[in-house]
């Protein structure tokens, strides 16, 4: 005698998988676009450092502070010399106010600001 096997087939059911979204791509002009953007706020951060100067003040080459006077009408550098130096040489007081302030004359002008090391300071 023969068997015979009797199989059925059965259908699965189709699953189908959604295709997958499209990747965003990105253009040459987006991408520019989106770095000029992401560097606005780096490069005005930047700028706002660099324009403060991080609060410099003024010291001679010896690293003293500085005291600043305003020369008061018919004041010389001799007499303002004599004024906040008494004890010392009127000449070495001009010289260093000389040195610190730049100037290439002893020519002083009233209201004209100047820099004094804190040494000959006004009591």
């Amino acid at each position: 005698m023969s068997t015979a096997v009797v199989t059925t087939i059965t259908e699965r059911p189709v699953v189908r998988v959604p295709s997958a979204q499209p990747r965003l791509r990105i253009t040459k002009r987006g991408r520019a676009v989106l770095t000029t953007l992401a560097a606005i706020p780096v490069v005005a951060g930047v700028m706002l450092v660099a324009l403060n100067g991080g609060g410099a003040t003024a010291t001679n080459s010896s690293g003293a502070d500085l005291e600043e006077v305003t020369v008061q009408a018919g004041q010389s550098l001799w007499s303002l010399a004599e004024d906040i130096a008494p004890g010392v040489d009127p000449r070495d007081v001009i010289n260093d106010i000389l040195s610190v302030n730049q100037l290439e004359t002893g020519s002083v002008q009233a209201g004209q600001r100047l820099m004094l090391p804190a040494e000959y300071s006004a009591e």
